[in-house]
């Protein structure tokens, strides 16, 4: 069974290891080593966390099974645009773990602490070449918009916004 629990500022170093466990071999198939690098590094080192947590507010969410093993996270902020939306930030399973549920109990999850706060919406940006995509349609996402974010460095996030009613 999938248990999900909010995490804690004392969670920081899971999440880096989650993070760093998933994220690699989620986007260096199409995006070079040395941007993966450079994105890590500025999402996921322990201050950025820490600031995510504590100066944006944003809640993170651990999955875990019965044996306590930790398998994915999620992580979402609540009034992100001051119009009932919701931001899904982060979503990551580790690999061998995928395609057993955890990353739509996740989802429910966010939609779930977004709707209780009275947000009517969730937004959250993929990879216009992950495979993610497929799986957020299939749960009720739709494209609203391309979008090209410059991250610094020479790097881009070449992304679909999506979006999808909580109501």
């Amino acid at each position: 069974m999938i248990h999900i629990r909010i995490a804690q500022l004392e969670d920081i170093d899971l999440i880096h290891q989650l993070g760093k466990a998933a994220f690699y071999p989620t986007y260096l198939p199409y995006i070079s080593e040395a941007q993966v690098d450079y994105m890590f590094h500025k999402m996921y080192d322990a201050q950025s966390l820490q600031e995510q947590m504590n100066v944006r507010g944003d809640i993170f969410l651990i999955a875990y099974d019965d044996d306590d093993a930790s398998l994915g996270f999620a992580s979402l902020q609540i009034n992100y645009d001051g119009k009932q939306t919701s931001k899904l930030h982060k979503l990551y399973v580790l690999p061998d773990t995928q395609t057993k549920g955890i990353g739509k109990t996740l989802l429910h999850k966010a939609e779930e602490i977004a709707r209780n706060a009275g947000e009517e919406n969730l937004l959250l940006n993929v990879n216009r070449y992950n495979k993610a995509v497929d799986f957020y349609k299939h749960l009720g996402y739709t494209i609203h918009r391309i979008d090209d974010i410059d991250i610094g460095n020479g790097f881009f996030m070449n992304d679909y916004e999506m979006i999808k009613s909580i109501k």
